[in-house]
């Protein structure tokens, strides 16, 4: 019989803040769209909302992810990476959003970068292949990795830290896991784990 498995867990929060460099549109909006790796050959795909063409391209947009798992896998998450695609949606006035969305800017950026650096935090601006254009889109972009004693620590700090069973947005974090796609995604997740 091998030895038992050691179980952790960890709070994976990503921040999608603003972009710049676009492209300009007449109209239609923006979104960011991400993937990210449950280790398993499956992908979580999440949208933020979107946004008019003619505004800041500013979203400022949080998910938080507990993840509880096998030192192995917690040890795979560091070989993961998360995509990032600036988006562009036309929107026909009387055919609302039908026929998809154009991509602009692709970028990934390693777990492991996250993992690695100072408080296991990092914001950057991350330049984009660019798919159309001459233009290199830029995202800013937050990344944050906790250990639970992180977790608590903020929770005696700010007070309640929003968990799987809560939804909506405060305070500029949206926690989005309230519909059968985010449980579908947590439980993707949790099987890698």
């Amino acid at each position: 019989m091998g030895a038992p498995q050691l179980f952790s867990s960890l709070r994976c929060e990503l921040r999608i803040i603003q972009a710049k460099n676009v492209e300009s549109k007449s109209k239609g909006s923006f979104f960011v769209r991400y993937y990210l790796s449950t280790g398993s050959n499956k992908t979580i795909q999440l949208n933020t909302r979107e946004i008019s063409s003619k505004s800041d391209l500013s979203w400022n947009e949080s998910f938080a992810l507990d993840c509880f798992g096998s030192q192995d896998s917690m040890d795979n998450l560091k070989q993961q990476t998360v995509v990032f695609e600036l988006r562009w949606r036309n929107k026909v006035p009387v055919l609302g959003n039908i026929g998809g969305s154009q991509l602009l800017g692709r970028a990934e950026i390693p777990w492991k970068q996250v993992f690695e650096s100072q408080n296991m935090e990092i914001e950057k601006w991350v330049t984009m292949d660019s798919t159309k254009g001459h233009v290199l889109p830029k995202l800013q972009v937050g990344m944050r990795i906790q250990v639970p004693a992180m977790v608590e620590m903020e929770r005696r700090t700010h007070g309640k830290v929003n968990k799987w069973d809560e939804c909506g947005c405060k305070d500029g974090h949206c926690y989005s896991s309230c519909g059968d796609y985010e449980i579908f995604a947590l439980a993707a997740v949790l099987e890698a784990f």
